[in-house]
């Protein structure tokens, strides 16, 4: 929740407008069921984009944008390769509908999140925001 707010806030700043197409959690509890002990960037994680990014494309391609693509990108915490092949997989389905496959941990971006997460006093999440992921306080 935190980080939507988060996300709502800087978009503001921007000018941009905020599509809030919250997914069902307990439909994503049900895919994820029996996978809760994978170890990140395992199995469950690639399901969860896969459901995810898949709900994205539907979206898109029922109101019309034909781009996607997803924060997680850009997250030290899961594997690039996985998110783009969830991406990829996800517009399949809609060739309308395009994944835009970035490496956000390169050239200049992961510098450039770091300096507004700074600016704008952002909430920095130390895992990716899955219930499974939590990690322990030391």
């Amino acid at each position: 929740m935190i980080r939507k707010e988060e996300c709502t806030r800087y978009a503001q700043s921007l000018g941009l407008e905020i599509i809030d197409a919250d997914y069902d959690h307990e439909n994503w509890r049900c895919h994820i069921a029996g996978m809760e002990q994978e170890p990140e960037r395992g199995g469950r994680c690639l399901r969860c984009f896969k459901l995810r990014l898949l709900e994205t494309a539907r979206y898109a391609h029922k109101h019309g944008f034909s781009v996607i693509t997803t924060t997680l990108a850009s997250s030290r915490w899961k594997s690039l390769e996985q998110i783009n092949e969830a991406g990829q997989y996800a517009t399949a389905s809609y060739p309308d509908v395009t994944y835009w496959e970035q490496n956000w941990r390169k050239g200049g971006l992961s510098e450039r999140r770091i300096a507004i997460i700074k600016k704008y006093n952002f909430y920095n999440q130390q895992y990716c925001g899955c219930e499974f992921s939590m990690r322990k306080e030391e």
